[in-house]
């Protein structure tokens, strides 16, 4: 069975940006969307998920308050937090909720420890 990333940003172009990273790291992935919190915890609850990336600015509910939710539903689940605001308030609440810290502008070299570690995580509990 393939792994599914989520990837939610109220963005489409960072989405877009997001989605092309991961095809480059891990072409076999499959890739579903979310441009919201809401949108994200309903696929959350209607489909298969194995890792997310969630952007820290959102309307509505915040980056770290939808993987707070996230980590409840699935507590094993790789969770990356990307956001440019990079302050130690931000990274410390990523930490809190057992999320990876990813900063802005997302690149390969960026995303790709976030990647790998899912990666083997995934392996390892056989996801």
């Amino acid at each position: 069975m393939p792994t599914t990333v989520l990837i939610v940003d109220d963005s489409k172009l960072a989405r877009i940006v997001a989605g092309k990273t991961v095809a480059a790291l891990q072409p076999e992935w499959d890739r579903i969307e979310a441009s919201n919190a809401n949108d994200a915890l309903a696929i959350l609850r209607e489909q298969k998920v194995d890792l997310a990336m969630i952007d820290f600015n959102m309307p509505e509910m915040d980056g770290l308050a939808l993987a707070a939710q996230v980590r409840a539903l699935h507590p094993n689940m790789p969770i990356a937090v990307i956001t440019a605001n990079i302050q130690d308030e931000v990274i410390a609440r990523a930490r809190e909720v057992n999320a990876t810290f990813v900063s802005k502008p997302l690149t390969e070299d960026g995303l790709r420890g976030f990647v790998s570690g899912a990666a083997l995580r995934l392996r390892a509990t056989g996801a």
